[in-house]
Parts: C-alpha cells; structure tokens; sequence
C-alpha cells in the first residue's frame, strides 16, 4: 500500500535536491543535507529525531569511506607523480602494436583508473593519444574513445575508487566481490564501448591532434612490473579477503589464527596501507623523492578526496531519513508487488539523477540511499555487488553539457558540441545499457 503524503515527500526532496544544484549552483554535500531535511519535515519526523538521524546517518556511513577514499586518493597521487600511469601506457603500446593501439590504451586505462581519478588519469595520458593520432593521421576518436571507455568503467565499476566504494558501503556490499563482478561486467563493456565503437564513430568524425608537444623522458620512469605488482597488491588482498570469508574457507587447512591474520591484511583498510607504503618506498624514496615532497603531494591528494567523503556521508543521511520515516520499506513493498527489482531500480535511480544534474558521484549516492532503503529482504553478497554495478552503470549514462567530464573531453580532444554529443556522449549512453545487459545477465547464475 501506498502511503502517498510520504512518496511526495521523498519526491519533493529530490526534486529539491536537484532545483538546489542546478538552479542556485548550492554545494551538493549542502544540498544532499538540505534535501534530506526537507523530507523528514515534509513526513511529519518530529525535530529533534531530523538531527539525530543526520548525525547517525553521517557517521555510519564515514567510518568506512573515509579510510579508503583517502588512502586510494595519496595512492593514485604518488603514482600519478612517479610517472607510473605514463610507464604503464607505454608499455601496452609496445605489448599491443600500432595496429592494436586502441586496445592498447583501452586496457591502459582500465588499470590506470583504480588508483588515480578519471580526469587526472585522462589528462596525464592525453598526450600519448595525440602522438599515436599524429604518427597514424587516423582519427583521434580511434584511440580517445578506447581510453575514456576504460578510465569510465573502471572509475564507476571498480573500487578503490571513490564512487564503488561509497555505494557498497550504503548498501553493506562486500568490497571483494564488487571487485570481481566490476571486473566481469566491466571487460565486455569496455570492450563494446572502447575499441569498437571508436573504431565506428572514428570512421564518421575525423579530428586531428593540436601542435606537438614536448615528449616525456621514458627513461626516468619506473619499470612496469613495479606499476602492476603495487597496482595489484591491494586488488588481491581484498579480493582474497572475500574468498576466505566464502565457501573457499574450507579447501584451505589453515588454522583459524592463520586465516585471522590474513583477513586482517585483506581489510580495505589493510591492504591500501600496505599499498600506500608500497608507493612511498619504491617509487619515492628509492627513486629519490625527498620525504617532504611525498608528504606534500599525498596531503595535497585529500583536498579532493575530502569533497567525496564529505558527499558520502551526506548520501548516507538521504539514506538513513528514508529509512526512519518509514518510506524505504513502503517502497520495497510497492516496487515487490510490481515486479521491480531492485536491480533495475537502481540504475533508473541512478540513471535519471546522472542526466538531470551531471555528477555521476551525486546520482551514485543518491541512488545508494534510496535503493538502500527499499532493500528489505536480506540478499546474498553477490546479489548486492550486482546492485552497487547496477547503480554504477546507471550513474555512468549520457554525459552532456551539465557534466563537467563532457567539457574536459571537448577540450582536450578540440571537439564540437555536437561531435562531443555524437563520440562521448553516445559511448557513455553504450556504456551504461552494456553494463546493464552484463548485470541482468550474470543476475540469472547467481
């Protein structure tokens, strides 16, 4: 049964939500808060249990995210500094051949997005696209779209980063197994999204690199083995962490001490501590990075870091007023007796805040909260990565003009408008629905 004065109320708070960010340009943390406000008022929750349920839902939430966020942003910025993402872009190149440049890069910045932020990332290795366009004279869309493709899926579908992480943890999804199933969706989507269609849309839209730029010395750069052992060490920690908390457990006779100490090491917590001390020995302090530059350039890492801990917890508190007004369990009902399941909800959630406001990590969040709250019938851990993807792929589509990556991408690839809307915006749009297809069909084997 439908409660309709608590369905408006929850409507009127996003709706609120997004007149506030796009109409008086109000921080999203400021105005997720506001928002979230507004529906404990609009359904009747007396004062004081508004503010009790912003200080429960915003600290309940932090407690997790702020470690990893933080930990994975000083990661990705002594790698970024290093040199590492160019190292590794290098060497697929010279793996792959001209001929299979654009796999090259896709696979490129599928590894290079789990430790360093999408536009960071992109900016460091949009030379290397410019140089493959000039010595090609192909179309630059032929390697841009492979590279934006990977840095996209592995920045929405995979932790550490930020956007994952925050959704799993609204939903209490285990890290490990929205790893493997990021994993799993995200080659296929990168695949369809990346090499493919930019060899098609490379074929309709012809774009030449701007002048050349000076080349960077490969020689000062770490060797590639060390970019993917310190790369994947964190990766393996968890995910070995979540196969010992699963039926795996029994194959090992290991003794409960043992397997203790090696789920400890396999927290998230753990294994990016480990990873950052990795990242601050062998590629600063071997290399000859004074320790004060290190601590400049990790402390400089949390600025942006601390925006998306802060619009965590503020999804968290959406999340946490639904749940006290009672209107996330009258929604599981409703959406139950439909035939919608929370898969589908969750990207359309996620999906439908994407295009109307632009931020990916505000529809991500968003869409936590109100799927969290729906959620009443215990899921099993996969089922509940699959959702965290499910958002992730919803959050991702369409980027137009009030996304901020649109116009990164404009610039940098010297585009129009219309042939941003026509490369980026439809391999984003690609990315989604692929990703989607991708969740709805592992979601029969599981």
């Amino acid at each position: 049964m439908i409660d309709y004065s608590l369905l408006l109320a929850v409507l009127f708070g996003v709706g609120s939500l997004l007149i506030l960010i796009l109409k008086f340009k109000i921080q999203p943390f400021i105005a997720l808060l506001i928002s979230s406000i507004i529906v404990g008022v609009l359904a009747g929750v007396p004062p004081q249990e508004i503010m009790v349920t912003v200080k429960n839902g915003m600290g309940s939430t932090l407690g997790f995210v702020a470690v990893v966020v933080g930990l994975g942003a000083m990661f990705g910025a002594i790698l970024e500094h290093s040199g590492g993402a160019e190292a590794l872009a290098q060497y697929m190149l010279n793996v792959f051949g001209e001929k299979k440049a654009s796999w090259a890069l896709m696979v490129t910045g599928f590894l290079i997005a789990i430790p360093v932020f999408f536009d960071v990332a992109f900016i460091i290795l949009i030379p290397l696209v410019y140089s493959l366009q000039r010595k090609t004279k192909k179309s630059l869309l032929l390697y841009a779209i492979p590279l934006l493709s990977g840095l996209a899926i592995t920045h929405a579908f995979i932790p550490p980063t930020p956007g994952p992480v925050a959704v799993a943890d609204i939903l209490n999804a285990d890290l490990g197994w929205v790893i493997l199933l990021g994993i799993i969706v995200g080659i296929p989507t990168a695949i369809i999204s990346g090499p493919l269609y930019g060899k098609y849309i490379a074929s309709k839209i012809f774009i030449a690199a701007p002048a050349a730029i000076k080349k960077s010395n490969l020689s000062h750069f770490p060797p590639i083995s060390l970019i993917l052992v310190i790369i994947g060490t964190p990766i393996l920690l968890i995910v070995l962490n979540t196969l010992l908390n699963g039926s795996i457990n029994d194959r090992f006779h290991w003794s409960a001490n043992t397997i203790a100490w090696v789920q400890m090491f396999g927290h998230p917590f753990s294994a990016l501590i480990i990873a950052n001390l990795m990242a601050w020995y062998f590629l600063g302090i071997k290399r000859g990075v004074s320790k004060s530059i290190l601590s400049k350039i990790t402390t400089a890492s949390l600025a942006p870091a601390g925006i998306i801990i802060l619009l965590t917890g503020a999804g968290g508190v959406f999340k946490q007023m639904l749940i006290t007004t009672g209107t996330g369990e009258m929604l599981a009902n409703y959406f139950s007796s439909i035939g919608l399941s929370p898969l589908l909800f969750g990207f359309l959630a996620a999906a439908t805040v994407r295009i109307l406001q632009g931020s990916s990590t505000v529809a991500m969040i968003t869409a936590a909260g109100i799927t969290s709250s729906i959620i009443i019938t215990p899921l099993n851990p996969l089922q509940t990565a699959l959702i965290v993807i499910a958002i992730a792929a919803g959050a991702s589509i369409l980027s137009h003009v009030n996304d901020s990556g649109f116009w990164l991408v404009s610039n940098y690839l010297g585009l129009s408008e219309k042939d941003t809307f026509r490369s980026w915006s439809i391999m984003t749009l690609l990315l989604s629905l692929t990703g989607l297809a991708a969740v709805f069909l592992i979601s029969l084997f599981i």
